[in-house]
């Protein structure tokens, strides 16, 4: 019988040479459309830091997947969301990235005015009619999940999966971190000439590392040699005691942190033994997001499709408040180091999508180690309703896990 695996069975990698999506998919509007709708418009999404609404009536405005809406702190002191949008003729209801209701929303077209749940409460000047019920005209909402001070959205409303059914794995994975009392210290925002799907392509490969991150290559020496986590290699049962960073997927000896020099300036309360010797834990929460933990700090990395050849890039890296306000704290040597992987990966990123068009190009192949790119592949596939070419494997943290005599300081890496 022929061996018609996709997966290895005894490391992580691909049994055999894999399609790779067409490569139309990353440049065709009506692709584009078609994610929007059945990907973004039903996944997820993370907007922003919940302490960014910090009073009753503070407003924020997004777009997903070319949806407007507006999330904004109620009364009750819960976050709301909803379509940026009257329920009379459809204006939009607010222009403004930022601000405070005051507790009421008006629409600046004709003076609907809606309470900050959401209900119809008043219709302008407008006067009674028959066939016209106030309660059915509340603004479209969308559904709203809290965790860890960060809040996300989820464009079906009533019809989304539970957050934490979606994403519990992932995020136990770094649930020892204590993200609901850290504040934001730094941003960084970049616009990418490429589509969103070769951002996280890019993600989930470190084939590319040696050549585009020497300094990255340095603080994690298993990236130099073009893999990410220590399962990641055939021979590793080998060395499963083995804890050099090399083998284990830590950080080079001497460092504590993604930093310019390795060396934490913090602690964060509550991690164990293992989350501080690791330097580093991930988890990803598709399709907007991912959340790497440190010893002494978070990064948040979250990307947004504007066009089918456009992504915004955001990065917030969170501290412990008693840590930015010490004199002797020094940002820059956190930030730097981050912002020049980003970088680097933005540069990677818009050079494979500039190849992308060429009229022979169909599609790419996946190689052994573009496991975790074949993965996501086939989540998108999934996604869009399409067959998938595997079974689903679980959540990404869940191969980064240790197994039997591992080294659990070493085994849960991504590249940046």
């Amino acid at each position: 019988m022929a061996d018609d695996r996709i997966l290895e069975e005894g490391f992580n990698g691909l049994a055999s040479a894999q399609p790779a999506l067409p490569a139309a998919w990353y440049f065709e509007p009506a692709q584009f459309d078609r994610e929007m709708r059945d990907i973004w418009g039903k996944s997820w999404v993370y907007l922003c830091r919940a302490d960014s609404l910090p009073h009753t009536g503070d407003f924020r405005s997004f777009s997903i997947g070319g949806q407007e809406i507006l999330v904004v702190r109620g009364e009750d002191g819960a976050v709301h969301g909803f379509f940026n949008t009257c329920r009379h003729r459809g204006s939009a209801l607010c222009t403004s990235e930022t601000g405070r209701f005051e507790r009421r929303i008006v629409c600046p077209y004709h003076q609907w005015t809606y309470g900050l749940d959401g209900r119809l409460l008043a219709t302008g000047r407008m006067r009674p009619v028959a066939g016209f019920d106030r309660a059915e005209y509340g603004l479209h909402a969308i559904a709203i999940a809290e965790w860890g001070g960060c809040v996300f959205a989820n464009l079906a409303g009533d019809g989304a999966s539970p957050f934490k059914e979606v994403f519990g794995g992932e995020l136990s994975f770094i649930a020892s971190w204590p993200m609901e009392t850290l504040v934001t210290g730094h941003r960084y925002r970049k616009e990418l000439a490429c589509n969103w799907k070769i951002f996280w392509e890019n993600f989930n490969e470190c084939l590319h590392c040696p050549n585009i991150h020497p300094e990255l290559c340095e603080l994690v020496p298993i990236y130099g040699r073009g893999i990410m986590a220590r399962r990641d290699d055939p021979e590793w049962q080998a060395h499963a005691d083995d804890g050099a960073p090399l083998r284990s997927g830590g950080l080079r000896t001497g460092a504590d942190t993604w930093s310019m020099d390795g060396a934490a300036q913090d602690e964060l309360p509550g991690l164990s033994h293992e989350e501080r010797a690791s330097g580093q834990r991930y988890a990803t929460l598709l399709p907007s997001v991912f959340i790497a933990a440190h010893v002494d700090y978070v990064r948040i990395v979250r990307l947004m499709p504007l066009s089918p050849e456009r992504t915004e890039l955001t990065a917030e890296w969170l501290f412990r408040p008693e840590t930015l306000a010490r004199p002797d704290f020094d940002l820059a040597r956190i930030t730097d180091f981050a912002t020049l992987v980003m970088e680097q990966d933005g540069m990677a990123c818009e050079l494979n999508q500039r190849g992308l068009r060429a009229a022979p190009f169909e599609r790419g192949v996946l190689m052994q180690e573009e496991y975790e790119v074949f993965l996501f592949q086939d989540w998108i596939r999934e996604a869009l309703g399409e067959p998938r070419l595997s079974q689903p494997a679980g959540s990404r943290a869940s191969r980064r896990r240790p197994l039997g005599t591992e080294k659990q300081s070493g085994d849960h890496h991504e590249p940046g």
